[in-house]
This record gives structure tokens, sequence and C-alpha cells, in this order.
């Protein structure tokens, strides 16, 4: 089966270069984030043409999560548990593919700048500190559930040197903050295999997000902030994982692009 997570920065803006992409690769579970829209004016009728059923935690003009299957989706989970948030950034689902259950999660972690606006302001900061730490309790959980469990989406965090195009001009940038690598550290330690690291070690980059701006794409100056994680149950049977960086290329693209990891049938 193929698991994608793809970060399209408003679905309504992008259904010129996300269904053509659906067709041509024809993933089994698709995790969208930033879909920026409520559920009255999700495109559910575009999918369906492209034979996707869709399932939405929808937030009007912001964030947004999303699971999309050829399979039948049952949402079982709506935000991280125990956390109060007001913001639509969490939807995990138990997905059917090929008579076997799968759960997933889309998550679009918060990016946190400025880090520090000023001295007494961290609020962005330490909202995306107290997030993350909410969702090291509920992974921790879902290690221990029957099923073979996919996280994905835009995690907003570098994890080392190898994964940002300049590492030391995001030194004290919120993705890259030492606070928010030991964090996402400590979740990969809980037992999580982080799938394109898994089949591609460093040095290869693995960018999965450019800049609009300064001709970010065309000169490659990019950052690995989108992840797929794999409990063990999903890791022992992952065959491939790729960064497509045609929906970027392509018209009217996201600033991010599709992460793909193939988990061998059961």
């Amino acid at each position: 089966m193929k698991i994608a997570t793809f970060n399209v920065n408003s679905v309504n803006a992008r259904l010129e270069n996300l269904l053509p992409w659906l067709e041509k690769v024809q993933p089994d579970i698709v995790l969208l984030q930033e879909i920026k829209t409520e559920f009255n004016s999700f495109p559910f009728f575009d999918f369906q043409t492209v034979g996707y059923d869709a399932k939405i935690l929808g937030q009007k003009s912001y964030n947004g999560v999303a699971v999309l299957s050829r399979h039948k989706i049952k949402v079982v989970r709506e935000g991280l548990p125990g956390f109060e948030d007001d913001q639509a950034r969490y939807l995990e689902a138990v997905v059917a593919v090929n008579g076997e259950n799968v759960r997933v999660a889309s998550i679009y972690l918060p990016n946190g700048n400025p880090p520090y606006n000023d001295p007494d302001d961290t609020s962005k900061f330490a909202y995306k500190l107290r997030w993350m730490e909410a969702l090291f309790k509920h992974a921790d959980e879902l290690l221990h559930v029957q099923e073979p469990v996919i996280l994905g989406g835009d995690f907003n965090v570098i994890l080392t040197d190898n994964d940002v195009y300049n590492p030391e001009l995001f030194r004290n940038n919120a993705l890259f903050r030492p606070e928010v690598v030991q964090r996402l550290k400590a979740i990969e330690y809980q037992g999580w295999t982080d799938a394109f690291r898994a089949l591609y070690p460093l040095p290869l980059n693995g960018y999965t997000y450019w800049d609009y701006a300064g001709g970010a794409f065309a000169t490659d100056m990019g950052l690995r902030i989108d992840y797929l994680w794999l409990s063990p149950k999903a890791a022992d049977r992952l065959v491939a994982c790729n960064v497509d960086k045609s929906p970027r290329a392509g018209s009217k693209p996201s600033d991010h692009t599709a992460l793909i990891a193939e988990i061998r049938d059961k």
C-alpha cells in the first residue's frame, strides 16, 4: 500500500495541481495539511471524481487536516487527547486497506515562530512545545494499538543540519531550536521510524519544502520538515519511500511537496 503526506497550502487553490497527481500516483491513503477550509467548502465531490473519499478537520482560512483514501475511512480522533486546542491540527483515522486496518494521523504541527517575539511573549513557541509534549504522550499510547500506525504530516521541525540548505541561517528559527529537535527525537526514541531516513541515511537531504520567494525551488534551497513516522508493525514492512517533487514543479504549486511511503501488504 502507498501512503502519502502532503501540505497543500489551501486545498481549493491546489486542485489543478493535486487531482492529476492523485490520478497518476494513486496512493491508497493521503494525509493532507493546511487545507485552509471548513467542511462546507471542502471539495469532496472533486476528490470523489478521482476515486477518493475524504474525512476532514477543517478551519476557516487557516490550518486544517484531512485523510483521503480509495478505501473505507473511519475517524477515531479529532485533536490530541488531553490538549485543549481551537486549531485544527490533528486527525486520526482507521482505514481498511486490502483486508487490513491501518491507523493513520494527519498532523500539522505548529510553526512556532517567532521563538521569542520579545522577552515577555513566547506564546507561539510555548504553544508549539506544549503541542509536541501532548503528541509525545499520545504517540506512546499508539505504539500499543493492534494496527500498524503511520503518523504523517508537516511537523515544522528540522532534525539535523542535513535537513536544511543553510543550517546557520535557521539556528534560532522555531523549526530548528534545540527544544523542538529534542522533542521530536524523543518521539523517535519511543520506537517510531522515520520512513525516509530508514532508507536514505545522511547526507541525502530529502527536502519537502521550498519557499516561494527567491527561486528557492530552482536552486534547491529547501527544508525537510514533512515526515512519515512508522510504528514497528509498519516499519517492518517498509519497502520504499521517496519525495515526489513533481507537484512542486507543476502549475500553481504548494510550497511543500509530497512524501510517499510504500508498505508491504500483510
